[in-house]
């Protein structure tokens, strides 16, 4: 998630409001059967992948939300059932199967390894062409610098983008479970953002893909979200309680997948970090931050929990690539109204 800013999965940006005026929905059909349900929702889907690619993500918002409660209609969005807010003890957690240490300190064992080994073969390489070509030990510290150096430039104005798109193409070629997880992880974004009402925008699941798209290293693979909403309560400087539940909860939500499939967590750990840097900017004593995060993990887990079934039809579906109004439609067939 790209949350507020460039490295990992989940992202809240700056967007660009469009007018709200020129916006038209299909006009509903007197026959309200299944079919003619399909294709107004189908209509509709349409219509907020062609205002997201357009850029007008205001627009995209106030189609999806002017769908809601209509015959055949946009029925999950934004429509979760979510538990009471109050102070949640660790042992409550516990009593619903979470440990938290399993996942709000992740580490990425698979690129840590693929990082060593990397690292041992450019040392080896470094040798075995020292060697070959006979190097003074001058020439070979002149190439240690060097490379010292290459490494030192991305790491200060490309954020180490360099790196995360070698480690991390090479973890999608190498690892069937790392290419897995990395999807799992970007479902549970998906998902999580819409049930609670925050329309995602685009995503990528390779640093690759978002480099081609994006045509930039500072930015990893990872969902992005319409969020002007967002953005402008925080530039008032009066973040509201709906809002930061929404954006814990979203933060959380990938990690929370992977705790659940694979019982830890590897990725995810910038998403953490971002949330303790907004509890941080708001002023939060380390038990209301604490209060916060127990709150949205319970919450979170909970719905990855109860709609198990359309987060995984949902991370087949971005596996293929489809746009953001497919995977809006695959949610909403995957979830029966009693199960919201």
């Amino acid at each position: 998630m790209r949350l507020g800013g460039p490295p990992c999965c989940c992202c809240f940006t700056q967007l660009q409001p469009a007018a709200a005026s020129r916006l038209r929905l299909p006009p509903a059909r007197a026959a309200n059967t299944t079919s003619d349900s399909v294709t107004r929702l189908r209509a509709v889907l349409e219509q907020v992948d062609d205002e997201l690619r357009k850029g007008n993500d205001e627009a995209a918002l106030s189609l999806v939300r002017g769908s809601q409660g209509e015959g055949g209609g946009l029925r999950c969005f934004g429509a979760a059932r979510q538990v009471p807010q109050r102070l949640y003890k660790l042992d409550e957690l516990k009593l619903n199967g979470i440990d938290t240490s399993s996942f709000l300190s992740p580490e990425d064992r698979t690129l840590g390894s693929i990082e060593r080994n990397l690292q041992i073969a450019a040392l080896l390489g470094g040798l075995s062409i020292s060697a070959a070509f006979e190097l003074s030990q001058f020439q070979a510290l002149f190439l240690f610098v060097g490379l010292l150096f290459v490494w030192s430039v991305d790491l200060i104005y490309l954020n180490g983008g360099a790196r995360n798109l070698v480690l991390d193409t090479l973890g999608h070629s190498l690892s069937q479970k790392y290419h897995n997880r990395v999807i799992e992880h970007e479902a549970g974004h998906f998902l999580i953002a819409y049930l609670l009402g925050v329309l995602p925008k685009e995503y990528t699941i390779t640093s690759l893909e978002t480099l081609m798209k994006k045509g930039s290293l500072n930015v990893q693979a990872g969902t992005a979200f319409v969020d002007f909403e967002f953005v402008e309560e925080i530039n008032s400087g009066k973040l509201s309680a709906k809002m930061l539940n929404k954006f814990s909860c979203i933060a959380l939500a990938g990690v929370a997948t992977e705790y659940l499939l694979y019982g830890y967590a590897e990725g995810g750990l910038a998403d953490v970090n971002k949330l303790d840097g907004l509890f941080k900017s708001l002023g939060f004593t380390q038990n209301k931050a604490d209060s916060q995060v127990r709150w949205a993990v319970l919450n979170t887990i909970l719905l990855l929990r109860r709609h198990e079934k359309a987060r995984s039809k949902l991370a087949e579906a971005m596996s293929s690539g489809i746009s953001v109004g497919s995977c809006i439609q695959v949610i909403e067939e995957s979830i029966n109204t009693e199960d919201i």
